[in-house]
């Protein structure tokens, strides 16, 4: 009996001191924030959220029907939209009239290089579109406001490319 109480305490031992351990190595481990962006659609529209900077998102809705893309940011200390974003997608896609577009859009986090004076979030704004075959980046100007600006900034097309073209050599 007293062999079996022993074992008991040297058990007990064991997992504080791997407890110890444990609390030990995580103050010291680096801290990593997760941060996931939304995105839902209906048939008509959809919208995602895009992190531009530490704790503060936008959100974007991408209407089908008429290709425009709208957003607004959101600020925490004064609990209002303080601005608002707009393109025309169906123009940057060069999508006819005539045929209906099928729009994708996600975000996505990226260190983007400002250009000039403009100074870009955190993350940028990917939309695909089935018709032309297409992807186009788009940054997001952004400081920090606290009062709403007085028009839509317009969104900055970064970049573009093809998932229909064959690439060479495949």
């Amino acid at each position: 009996m007293a062999k079996l109480s022993l074992q008991n305490r040297m058990a007990w031992g064991w997992l504080l001191v791997g407890f110890a351990a444990g609390l030990v190595v995580s103050s010291f481990w680096p801290n990593e924030p997760g941060f996931a962006a939304a995105t839902d659609r209906s048939d008509k529209f959809a919208i995602t959220t895009v992190r531009v900077d530490g704790d503060t998102e936008a959100v974007f809705v991408l209407d089908f029907l008429t290709g425009r893309l709208q957003g607004a940011v959101f600020n925490q200390q004064s609990n209002m939209f303080v601005a608002y974003y707009y393109r025309n997608v169906a123009r940057d896609f060069k999508i006819s009239p005539d045929v209906e577009a099928r729009y994708a859009i996600i975000s996505g986090l990226g260190a983007l290089q400002s250009r000039g004076q403009a100074q870009f979030g955190a993350s940028a704004l990917y939309i695909a579109e089935l018709s032309s075959g297409r992807v186009n980046a788009y940054a997001i100007p952004y400081q920090v406001w606290n009062r709403p600006l007085p028009k839509p900034l317009p969104l900055v097309p970064m970049g573009t490319f093809s998932f229909r073209e064959r690439l060479k050599g495949h």
